[in-house]
């Protein structure tokens, strides 16, 4: 896994201009959350910033963890104690660096949670929804009926999805968003698609997909949001010669 040796504030910057990190409104920190060694040799990258990812960044000897879900969301409590201190006491005892993409990484047409889906499940992209055009629409190989979309969604992520709607409609459109953007039902429902894709699903959710007949696919939040750090991290390999491993923590929702 080792490759060449970066400076913290080079692989910051780089990671930053890639992912254009600037332009988001976002609900925590994006970039550098939490700084380390100054010399980056090892990276590991993840979906989430949890006390198992880090003890797997330790276990690999890693100068800095890469992740999509990182620390210090607006609306949690900003204390450091518990298991916000254990986490963080393990980052700094071992001078690993935490680096955090959220919104930034569901949005890049290349290496984003959302284009990443669309190329490991062979859909077309054609256009862009939703806060800040995070939302991706777009059509299948050919048209299909929504139970043999479920199927193919189910064998290309390792998980049996949540359907709601009429397993026999068929499918010519399709908008999907990673992770818990069940709230963007209404954007996607006006780019004419015939089924939403994210993770979750709420109660809510429900009733809009029955009522206005788009049909709803929950595929997993940590299912549908391992493929774009999982890119970015062999991107970062092949752009800059650093050694990049990526540790998927298995989480069933």
């Amino acid at each position: 896994m080792a490759g060449k040796v970066l400076g913290r504030e080079e692989l910051r910057a780089f990671l930053d201009k890639e992912l254009d990190a600037a332009r988001f409104r976002d609900y925590c920190p994006n970039g550098l959350q939490v700084e380390g060694s100054a010399q980056i040799r090892r990276v590991v990258c993840g979906v989430t910033a949890s006390q198992a990812m880090i003890e797997a960044a330790i276990e690999r000897k890693a100068d800095a963890l890469l992740v999509h879900h990182g620390w210090f969301w607006k609306s949690e409590d900003g204390r450091v104690t518990g298991f916000r201190k254990q986490r963080m006491a393990r980052l700094l005892a071992h001078d690993i660096s935490l680096f955090a993409y959220h919104l930034p990484l569901d949005a890049h047409p290349l290496l984003g949670n959302n284009a990443q889906l669309a190329a490991r499940l062979g859909w077309t992209v054609e256009g862009r929804f939703a806060e800040q055009e995070i939302g991706f629409f777009g059509v299948p190989p050919a048209p299909t009926s929504v139970a043999e979309l479920a199927r193919h969604v189910a064998l290309t992520l390792g998980r049996e999805p949540q359907l709601i709607g009429d397993p026999d409609r068929i499918v010519k459109r399709i908008a999907w968003c990673s992770g818990g953007a069940q709230d963007y039902f209404e954007d996607a429902l006006a780019t004419g698609a015939d089924l939403f894709l994210s993770g979750e699903i709420s109660e809510q959710t429900v009733h809009l997909a029955r009522e206005t007949g788009m049909a709803f696919l929950a595929a997993g939040h940590h299912a549908t949001e391992r493929y774009g750090v999982m890119a970015l991290g062999q991107h970062l390999s092949a752009q800059l010669g650093i050694g990049c491993e990526f540790i998927d923590i298995h989480n069933p929702v």
